[in-house]
């Protein structure tokens, strides 16, 4: 102000600068509380990174950053760049501040002013040397070792020896090293809970993991439970009898909780304890539970100094802590992210319900057999894929589902990546799997397994289980199935065991192996039957029936030369007609015509579903069936057939195709030709109705030779009385396909043109031709292979079982034979006492079941131990109840087995030659087992889900 001025002035400026200083001090306020926020963050993210960083720091890297250096990093260097935001902004505000400060000055007061500056310029290097203290000695200088960003970066030799021959373009989290500690070696890789190892004298201790992967690992432990192995005789700790003490079963019931046993080490372990674990101490009976196994079984037994119960302990003792750990680690809700980030009620049942429209999806695109993925699955694809369609599909029929899936999810909680999709399905999977270990128990079982080859040229083995459940039912469960190096017996005995480790089977239940006549399979000495009776010495095999029938029809259409003639010409025929898709549109149209003609002259009948359109069937060695198959499609498509070997002879392109089709209607139109034809309908309609018997779910093995038995029968029959009828029908077949038939009581001559000639026997016909060197022969070979491969005499096992047999009130039961069954065949099944109570328990069994009007009509084995079940009879007649479940797991066929193939062939297609193994065996074991799955409820699946592994939305 200048003198004079109004008062006005003053307090104008006074007022300004009260403002400037008010604006100012809350604009530093607010400057400091966001470069403090961004500091703090900074600072996080760097200590979060670092301890991410440490816990997969190779051996060597360790040995570069000890333990103090990482916490240096974490402490005081992010510390130092914490305090680096909050001088950020002096970086451009400075040089305004400095300018600023030497104008003002210059205008009030001049040159004087620069030379002021000029000397606080010279006092900073004086400053400097008057403030530096002398040291003994120098500061240590860092290294490029201890600094935060060598910490991050990675060793080039060390990279270059750990990836040899690597791409350089990786993502940046496949440069992470494994982690590796001092007592082990785990790599950090994915698992799934059927690759951990469940025998807890085999598998590693949880602190050889990697960190960030053992509470993962815990929580499929507590979901498979603790490894409870059942042994009919547990081996016995000293070969002393004043000391012989061994492990009693009866155990796993009073600690059902924690209790394990381990076969291989014949010690018993503690599952909790083993998860919360510290590394080894070394006070002596400190690991008994955990790492060493106990064994000293007599001081069990031993009132209040019982060593489990002084395990258990109290509330105190480390076996409570880790049981209290178990529950709080399974309990997600009581984690402290979830209590710090609770979300409400609506938003959980939010979460539920999107992720059972996941499940939902899940489960049907799997019962399908269909893709679940899409080749683009991005926001602006056409068709991003099964699954989400499905989604899409669902939300549009609800409006609660729409308003909660897709891109009105949160990000963290959409439930629709791949990787949610296949922890699902291994999810419902794994419930299967146990349901069908639960319904096993501790019973006996038997095994069907085969091997095929899958469309990434992959050997895969299928492995069925077959039992009786508690309610007396037969049940044949696809259990999973597995890839294999090879088919050697060794190969596939080793993957067979390892399945039944980690489900706790015991091989000693093994009562019965199912496989087809491959030499892998069936070898005396090496083959995979006689391995497993190394093991266990009555687990019988059985060549499978269908296999062995199968193997009777195509040695019986090889022996006569005439019948093996007829398929080679049926097969000529198949190709000529089908080789091209004009030839199939023919054979349609002409089929079309021929069933026109045949309804307008009223001898075909019309109704819903029949008169089908239909294709030449082509005849396999190896295809069951098919023979029969083929046989009718050519007398069903006769004519129509006919009339396009016709067409091609007189619209074919070349002379080859005219001659080939000419040759085919020759012989396809001649008695002969047709004689055989239908003589094979004749046969192969008796054995295809026990070839479609054999390959029914569930069939015991004593119904089955009841329906070997009766197909003879009829064979026979059709032997001796059936030549009559059969040649009236093949005069009527020839008469209405307009076929010569020659005169059945001239002559038979061998041979064409000049080389025909009489044979010896001068009286010979051509109807005793047909009837004794074809209709009788053929049928003959027939029976002769059917009793070769079926011959019961050599099957004492059998023929013993069959007093068993329920048909006609009983009338081949024999008390001589049942015991004689159980001494020579089931010795390890039945105490000394019980073959002594068996024989007057077998009396009363026989005249009480003769008297049940229930019980007394049954037929077969089957419904015999379904209706001993029914009626609580099986708990009066126990030992009988038991010798029947164990003659029912008898294996028949290895029909499952190949009914999983083709499960295999619709879901692993040539579009999805890359699954994995567990995705393929989840996906063919929710599609064979539905029925199993359709009893899961979807709030059990979704607590499974969400207690499978950390998640960060609440469900």
């Amino acid at each position: 102000m200048q003198r004079g001025d109004p008062a006005s002035i003053g307090y104008i400026y006074a007022f300004s600068i009260f403002l400037g200083v008010v604006f100012g001090v809350l604009c530093e306020a607010q400057y400091f509380q966001n470069v403090m926020r961004v500091g703090y963050r900074l600072r996080s993210t760097l200590v979060a990174a670092v301890f991410r960083k440490s816990l997969r720091l190779t051996h060597e890297s360790r040995k570069k950053f000890a333990s103090g250096k990482v916490t240096n990093l974490m402490t005081t260097d992010a510390e130092a760049l914490q305090q680096v935001c909050q001088s950020l902004h002096a970086l451009w505000s400075a040089p305004f501040r400095i300018i600023i400060a030497l104008v003002l000055p210059y205008q009030q007061l001049g040159v004087a002013s620069l030379l002021g500056a000029l000397l606080l310029v010279l006092l900073f290097p004086i400053q400097v040397l008057l403030t530096i203290v002398p040291m003994s000695k120098p500061p240590p200088k860092r290294t490029k070792h201890n600094t935060i960003d060598s910490f991050f970066k990675r060793d080039l030799k060390e990279s270059s020896s750990s990836n040899v021959g690597s791409s350089s373009l990786v993502d940046e989290q496949e440069l992470v090293e494994p982690f590796i500690i001092d007592i082990g070696v785990i790599h950090d890789q994915e698992f799934t809970s059927n690759s951990l190892e469940r025998d807890p004298g085999k598998r590693p201790q949880i602190w050889t993991y990697p960190v960030n992967q053992q509470d993962e690992i815990r929580r499929a432990y507590i979901k498979l439970g603790p490894y409870q192995f059942f042994l009919s005789k547990y081996p016995y700790s000293s070969n002393e009898k004043s000391t012989r003490r061994r492990f009693q079963y009866s155990w796993f019931s009073k600690f059902s909780s924690w209790l394990e046993y381990s076969p291989t080490k014949d010690a018993a372990y503690c599952l909790p304890c083993y998860l919360f674990a510290s590394k080894q101490v070394a006070r002596f009976g400190a690991n008994a539970f955990t790492v060493e196994g106990f064994s000293n079984w007599k001081k069990v037994n031993d009132g209040d100094t019982c060593s489990f119960l002084r395990h258990v302990g109290n509330h105190t003792s480390s076996h409570f802590i880790s049981m209290k750990s178990c529950e709080d680690l399974m309990n997600q809700s009581r984690h402290i992210d979830k209590v710090m980030r609770r979300q409400s009620s609506e938003q959980i049942l939010n979460n539920r319900l999107r992720l059972r429209t996941s499940i939902d999806c899940v489960r049907w695109l799997a019962y399908q057999s269909c893709s679940f993925r899409g080749h683009d699955e991005g926001p602006t694809s056409k068709n991003p894929g099964n699954f989400r369609e499905m989604v899409k599909l669902l939300a549009s029929y609800n409006d609660k589902v729409a308003a909660t899936v897709l891109e009105k999810a949160p990000h963290n909680a959409k439930y629709i990546s791949p990787i949610i999709q296949k922890e699902i399905l291994h999810v419902i999977a794994s419930k299967v799997r146990r349901k069908i270990r639960e319904d096993i128990g501790d019973s006996k079982f038997c095994i069907l397994v085969d091997e095929a080859r899958d469309e990434s040229k992959r050997e895969q083995m299928a492995l069925v289980l077959r039992f009786v459940d508690k309610m007396g039912f037969l049940q044949e469960r696809f259990f999973d199935i597995v890839s294999v190096e090879n088919t050697c017996s060794s190969t596939l005995k080793k993957e067979l065991s390892n399945i039944f480790s980690h489900h706790a089977l015991n091989v000693e239940n093994l009562r019965g192996q199912g496989y087809d006549g491959a030499s892998n399979m069936r070898g005396e000495w090496n083959g995979l039957q006689a391995l497993f009776l190394k093991d266990c010495p009555y687990a019988y095999y059985v060549h499978c029936f269908a296999h062995r029938l199968q193997l009777a029809l195509v040695a019986a259409s090889r022996e006569v030369i005439l019948v093996h003639q007829f398929f080679s010409k049926l097969d000529l025929i198949v190709n000529i007609v089908g080789a091209s898709c004009k030839r199939n549109g023919e054979l349609i149209t002409a089929q079309q015509a021929e069933i026109s003609r045949l309804i307008s002259i009223d001898e075909l009948g019309t109704s819903s579903g029949a008169n089908q359109i239909g294709n030449l069937q082509r005849a396999g060695n190896t295809r069951w069936g098919s023979h029969f198959s083929s046989v009718c499609s050519l007398i069903k498509m006769f004519s129509a057939t006919g009339t396009v070997l016709q067409n091609i002879v007189t619209d074919g392109a070349n002379y080859s195709q005219r001659g080939d089709a000419d040759s085919a209607y020759t012989t396809m139109t001649s008695f002969q030709f047709i004689f055989i034809l239908l003589l094979m309908k004749e046969i192969m309609g008796v054995t295809d109705v026990l070839c479609q018997a054999l390959q029914q779910r569930s069939q015991d093995i004593l119904n089955a030779m009841h329906l070997v038995s009766t197909t003879k029968h009829l064979l026979q029959k059709l032997r001796d009385s059936g030549w009559d009828t059969f040649l009236r029908d093949v005069n009527s077949f020839c008469e209405s396909n307009e076929v010569e038939m020659p005169d059945m009581n001239s002559a038979y001559k061998v041979g064409r043109g000049k080389s025909i000639h009489q044979p010896r026997d001068t009286n010979i016909t051509i109807e005793h031709h047909f009837h004794f060197d074809i209709f009788l022969n053929t049928i003959d070979t027939q029976l002769k292979e059917l009793n070769c491969r079926f011959n019961e005499q050599t099957l004492e096992l059998l023929t013993l079982s069959s007093a068993l047999d329920p048909s006609d009130s009983y009338k081949s039961f024999k008390v001589d034979d049942i015991c004689t069954l159980v001494d020579k065949y089931y010795p390890a099944d039945f105490t000394e006492q019980e073959r002594m109570l068996l024989k007057f328990q077998l009396n009363h069994y026989h005249l009480d079941m003769t008297k049940h009007e229930d019980l007394c009509h049954l037929s077969t084995l089957t419904a015999l131990c379904e209706g001993l079940t029914s009626t609580k009879k099986a708990s009066v007649y126990f030992l009988v109840d038991r010798l029947i479940r164990l003659i029912l797991l008898l294996p028949v066929s290895t029909a499952t087995t190949e009914r999983a193939f083709s499960v295999m062939k619709l879901t692993k297609t040539r579009l999805r030659n890359k699954m994995n193994d567990e995705f393929l065996g989840d996906c063919m074991l929710l599609h064979t087992e539905r029925e199993i799955a359709d009893t899961f409820s979807t709030d059990s699946i979704i607590d499974e889900f969400y207690s499978l592994k950390h998640r960060k939305a609440q469900l």
